[in-house]
């Protein structure tokens, strides 16, 4: 009831940031690459167990982008030059060559690594084959459902592989969901795929798009939890689920990740009380509404750390033990 969580992504030191373009250009090994993001992980870990985050993750900091890191690992892809994304930021976009296939597995030492520095619960964390698919060039498959199948079955092993690893909760990313509501049913179709007979709790993260078209619909998604955007959009979700009530468990963000501005312990309570006016408290968790990269680490320590201190706020008033 109300555990905390967050969404993936932590900030890179600027350290770590030069040694991955010194990695790209040859001029440091990749091993010792390896030990500053182990160093960064062990970090990490220690600060969510220090505020006393309930799920932990392992702050992806040996990925770059979310689609073209696992396209540099699945048969069948070559990556392109830089290609700009949104703003100032770019990124090596996955080009489909030929067929998509898991060659073994990609996350699933990273996820032992973290998961054996703390004894709370770490997610594995994974990109969405709708995501993939859509923002990678094809250039080997005849349609858009082909290719998104195929990484939906690519994508379901490394969930197998989590899974056999001994995750208990698995995140699968989708962003790009909800931009495309004319193609909801290829999604719905995909995810079913890719948690098809998995036993352990799954959640996908969406945190942009057009929710208000896509909503119920997207419930046909084959998971146990959505994680979904709610402070950054001034809560307008809430008012279309009050019409047509939720039927899976949901991960709320009470935090903006885009803003500098650290949210107060009762701005973020007053958030929460909002959350359950619509969610029984049993079937809600509560984290920011997206990865954490693009703030500061000091930021992102007191957003976190307020927004602990306001669910255990939150308890105590639903006397609920903390």
């Amino acid at each position: 009831m109300l555990e905390t969580t967050t969404v993936g992504s932590f900030p890179k030191s600027e350290e770590l940031k030069s040694a991955r373009a010194k990695a790209r250009r040859g001029q440091i090994s990749a091993a010792e690459l390896l030990k500053l993001e182990q160093a960064e992980t062990r970090e990490w870990i220690r600060i969510q167990e220090e505020i006393g985050l309930d799920i932990l993750v392992d702050g992806e900091f040996y990925r770059g982008d979310m689609a073209t890191y696992f396209a540099e690992h699945l048969g069948g892809f070559t990556i392109s030059s830089l290609v700009r994304s949104y703003g100032n930021r770019y990124y090596r976009k996955p080009i489909a060559t030929g067929p998509i296939r898991w060659k073994g597995p990609i996350t699933v030492e990273w996820f032992k690594f973290a998961q054996g520095l703390t004894k709370k619960p770490v997610k594995g964390m994974l990109t969405g084959p709708y995501t993939m698919m859509d923002w990678s060039f094809d250039e080997h498959y005849p349609n858009r459902r082909a290719f998104c199948l195929d990484l939906a079955r690519a994508i379901h092993e490394e969930v197998k592989a989590l899974e056999q690893a001994g995750a208990q909760f698995i995140q699968i990313d989708e962003p790009a969901v909800s931009t495309r509501v004319e193609e909801l049913d290829l999604a719905i179709e995909a995810m079913k795929i890719v948690t098809e007979g998995v036993k352990v709790k799954t959640g996908t993260h969406i945190c942009y798009g057009d929710f208000e078209k896509a909503y119920p619909k997207m419930l046909g998604l084959a998971v146990d939890q959505f994680d979904l955007e709610f402070t950054n959009s001034d809560f307008r979700l809430l008012d279309v689920i009050k019409r047509v009530p939720f039927t899976k468990e949901v991960a709320f963000g009470v935090v903006d990740v885009h803003s500098h501005r650290v949210e107060s312990v009762e701005e973020i309570a007053a958030s929460i009380r909002k959350a359950l006016e619509v969610f029984p408290p049993e079937k809600l968790m509560i984290d920011p509404d997206c990865g954490l990269k693009t703030r500061l680490k000091e930021e992102s320590v007191a957003k976190l750390t307020n927004m602990v201190a306001a669910v255990r706020k939150v308890k105590q008033e639903l006397g609920v033990p903390v």
